[in-house]
């Protein structure tokens, strides 16, 4: 009989009733290929991916049972304490992974980290910051990096300009308000409830509003990770030339693309996705530099995995969803 391990996994694809799909229970323990570390996982976040996977979306049918969790913290088989880089591109590729056509992510060829261990190729084990605890490292590898790269890598913003956020309490947009406020930018952030925008206010939001609210002034750039319920609304809250960072479209893709205010207010629409091994690192030392730690909204056992995929699935969050083990 193979070795098990405790694991928070997605039995089968359930595109209707994803919290159908989930189970708690054993799994095998991983075997580790060669230029492969284990990791003994100590805390991993909840990411909107994890409820894809459980509806089936971006996943294959002969890759379940999936162990859920995209990215982690933990401890290699030799005590060093790393954070998780959960891109695993192709061996043979070279250059910025995510643009790896073979590329993939935990939870989608490979197992992820809602279990007592996971592998990973070497190089995707980074370090942890002695700043860090294990649940605030377990938000950087897909949330925060998410954000470090819309901001500082795909925006072409400079300090002292104005950033709008839509949506103010999920892991992205937690994470651009910490960011963008350190790395000096105006940081203004929509939200639909009076809750969300007081989060984003002692989160260091110069400035709050309700969804689809007229702003004071245009702003030079906006944060998207919403689509639908909020791109008409991004587009006019642009100054001419400015630029719409978007890394997700949860409420669905937007009707209409605006096409001529797009042209004739030169203005730039900009996709990211994720981010490299190195901006991962950048984003690590910016973090400790400025003594920056995520948003965490709720943190819980593994066991009370429904718990957590519910209020996510509801909207119900409050920065990053992490579960932990002593």
């Amino acid at each position: 009989m193979l070795p098990s391990m405790f694991a928070v996994y997605a039995e089968a694809p359930s595109p209707e009733n994803p919290l159908a799909a989930l189970r708690v229970g054993e799994r095998p323990d991983p075997e580790v290929p060669a230029g492969w570390v284990r990791v003994a996982v100590k805390a991993a976040s909840l990411n909107m991916h994890d409820v894809w996977t459980l509806r089936g979306v971006g996943i294959k049918a002969e890759q379940f049972p999936m162990i859920l969790g995209c990215d982690g913290a933990g401890i290699l088989d030799d005590g060093t304490e790393v954070v998780l880089h959960s891109v695993i591109g192709d061996p043979g590729w070279s250059g910025d992974e995510t643009l790896d056509p073979k590329r993939t992510l935990l939870t989608e060829k490979h197992q992820g980290t809602f279990a007592d261990h996971v592998v990973v190729p070497a190089r995707n084990a980074l370090p942890k910051p002695a700043e860090l605890s294990f649940a605030e490292a377990a938000c950087m590898g897909t949330a925060w990096l998410t954000a470090y790269r819309m901001l500082f890598v795909k925006s072409g913003l400079r300090p002292g300009q104005t950033m709008l956020v839509q949506g103010a309490s999920g892991g992205v947009s937690t994470a651009l308000i910490q960011l963008g406020r350190a790395a000096g930018f105006r940081v203004w952030v929509t939200g639909r409830t009076e809750d969300k925008r007081a989060l984003a206010s002692s989160l260091g939001a110069h400035q709050v509003f309700e969804s689809g609210a007229r702003l004071p002034e245009r702003v030079d750039a906006v944060f998207e990770t919403v689509g639908k319920a909020t791109w008409s609304h991004s587009m006019k809250a642009l100054k001419p030339g400015g630029v719409v960072v978007i890394s997700g479209a949860t409420s669905g893709d937007a009707t209409a693309a605006e096409l001529q205010r797009l042209f004739f207010l030169q203005l730039r629409v900009v996709g990211s996705t994720m981010g490299t091994r190195e901006e991962l690192g950048d984003l690590l030392r910016f973090c400790a530099l400025n003594d920056l730690k995520p948003q965490i909204g709720a943190e819980l056992k593994f066991e009370d995995a429904e718990q957590g995929i519910r209020s996510m699935i509801d909207g119900e969050t409050a920065g990053k969803i992490v579960f932990s083990r002593p």
